[in-house]
């Protein structure tokens, strides 16, 4: 994630406006509603004082025998992972696993999911799954079903999830986004998106005596480059070398349905069932920015894109399109959530049709400021003590205030009442 100033590419370029060209389109304001946090987790600061902690991406862990113990489980990059309770306190800290070799990359998490009644060891059990980019891995922790602690339970040696070598890893083309789900006959399955690529994999999870390995099943690629209705082709501006990524992801859990967030594209949609992709990629709603002539200035080693050309084929969503996630109010209805990172906002769409919904914004109150350059969320529809419409959590890229030159970044929590189909404000 890097933050916008008119147009962010996926997590390296940044698009800037040159002078000579108009300004980036401005975001609609019709129908904005804002909202406000409840609660929010401790700063984490991206420096060595700090331990490289960068908040990243959350999930909800729902604690059946009390939900108030219950938890939010958050990656923080090269701080490793975050364990919160539901007032927003820090309960756990997980260091990342060393670098392998004294020229390799350590560990860096970068997102994280759950995988409920996962059979383990001879029991059933809950696990956190998150992807190491810093080691092209995913990682497996179980979770106390009392107390909510994360025990690591990664088989010693997983495989890489894309690269063929160590050297291949410490390019970084590694694992980035991810979203778990069960196929239809139970198989617990990992999608998983390749960093600086638009390359998303499959893959299998597997119990191994009293660990957990993955298979990879399935490879994706996601189109890099687009025609347009005026005959020409298209392709986001990037580094050289990199294509457009995607990081945010989720599964629908009944219609095993995923949805793909590729930053500067737009948002996909793919059945994934049987061990595989099936069909070919739909597009839901493309970025504001796409079609939109951009090239690569090597003076300023960033993108610059010309909005005077803009041709007119693009959406609502303001790149980089990140997190996604789905409120779950029946077992076909409830509110599909995805972050306009460009605007500081979100979008909506209900779940079984699609049809967009609304939008919002989560500004400063009374508890805790909003959330801005927003990467990862989650939700549930689960009532919990303080939130009794269900639990949102949105990731801060900008966490006010500042201390002093250090920059930092947090969760912020919320009732979830308001995504609720049929709510009234």
């Amino acid at each position: 994630m890097r933050r916008l100033l008119t147009l962010t590419a996926v997590a390296v370029p940044l698009l800037l406006v040159p002078a000579a060209a108009s300004a980036a389109p401005a975001a609609p304001a019709t129908g904005l509603r804002t909202v406000t946090p409840a609660v929010e987790t401790p700063p984490l600061y991206d420096d060595e004082a700090g331990g490289d902690a960068n908040a990243d991406d959350p999930a909800i862990w729902i604690n059946e025998r009390d939900r108030g113990a219950s938890r939010v489980i958050a990656t923080a990059k090269n701080g490793g992972l975050r364990v919160y309770d539901l007032a927003g306190r820090e309960r756990q800290a997980i260091a990342t696993p060393p670098a392998p070799g004294e020229d390799d990359e350590a560990g860096r998490f970068n997102n994280v999911d759950l995988v409920e009644g996962f059979r383990l060891g001879g029991r059933t059990v809950d696990l956190a799954v998150v992807t190491d980019r810093g080691r092209d891995q995913l990682r497996f922790y179980r979770i106390d079903p009392a107390t909510g602690t994360l025990t690591d339970v990664t088989a010693p040696g997983v495989p890489f999830a894309f690269s063929t070598t160590q050297a291949e890893v410490n390019d970084q083309r590694t694992a980035y986004g991810l979203a778990t789900y069960r196929d239809f006959d139970g198989t617990p399955y990992a999608v998983v998106s390749r960093r600086s690529t638009s390359d998303v994999g499959l893959f299998k999870l597997v119990a191994k005596g009293s660990a957990v390995t993955y298979q990879r099943v399935d490879r994706l690629t996601l189109p890099s480059t687009f025609r347009l209705p005026n005959g020409s082709t298209w392709s986001p501006c990037a580094d050289p070398g990199d294509g457009p990524q995607v990081e945010g992801s989720v599964v629908d859990p009944v219609t095993r349905v995923a949805y793909l967030a590729q930053e500067t594209v737009g948002l996909w949609r793919i059945p994934v069932w049987g061990g595989r992709f099936r069909g070919a990629p739909q597009s839901v709603e493309r970025t504001r920015e796409f079609g939109i002539p951009a090239r690569f200035d090597e003076a300023e080693d960033d993108c610059v894109v010309d909005y005077a050309a803009d041709p007119g084929y693009g959406g609502r969503i303001a790149a980089d399109v990140e997190g996604l996630t789905i409120l779950r109010t029946g077992t076909l209805t409830g509110t599909l959530l995805v972050s306009s990172q460009g605007d500081d906002t979100f979008y909506t769409y209900d779940r079984p049709t699609l049809r967009p919904t609304g939008r919002f914004a989560v500004v400063d109150g009374a508890r805790a400021d909003g959330s801005q350059a927003c990467d990862g969320a989650a939700v549930t529809a689960t009532a919990l003590p303080g939130f009794p419409g269900g639990l949102l959590v949105v990731h801060d890229g900008e966490n006010t205030p500042a201390s002093g030159d250090r920059e930092n970044t947090n969760f912020k929590f919320l009732d979830a009442g308001f995504l609720h189909p049929g709510h009234r404000q």
